[in-house]
């Protein structure tokens, strides 16, 4: 029974940097808020293509979050069109990033982080 798809991954936060996180992913990123159930705490889905990919749940008093090296998480990855558009948006944002490209994949990636600090890798395919 192998997993076939990765479905969402969620981010858990104090309500100040979890609002912080939803306007980076919606302004930045280009995710949309939508539908999340009833749930007794606070927080939002985030989407992509329609398919709910990141949760964003209020941290609850007590719990703790390992940063720094005490993670082995790195980044989190999505597929995106028009890396000119997003450069500008991140240009306008005044965020730093890096690009990489993938001959082989004729793939432009661009690197950043959340005001988490969690990685975010973006893929443009098929730039020439």
């Amino acid at each position: 029974m192998p997993a076939i798809a990765l479905n969402h991954y969620n981010l858990r936060a104090p309500r100040a940097l979890l609002l912080q996180l939803k306007e980076f992913y919606c302004e930045v990123i280009g995710l949309e808020a939508g539908a999340r159930p009833p749930f007794d705490s606070f927080g939002f889905w985030l989407y992509a293509g329609g398919q709910a990919v990141l949760h964003l749940s209020e941290a609850r008093a007590g719990d703790v979050r390992h940063t720094g090296t005490a993670t082995t998480f790195d980044h989190v990855a999505f597929s995106c069109v028009d890396p000119e558009e997003m450069e500008a948006c991140l240009q306008a944002h005044a965020l730093p990033y890096q690009v990489a490209f993938v001959p082989s994949a004729q793939q432009k990636q661009i690197f950043l982080r959340d005001p988490a600090g969690n990685g975010v890798e973006l893929n443009f395919l098929h730039i020439s």
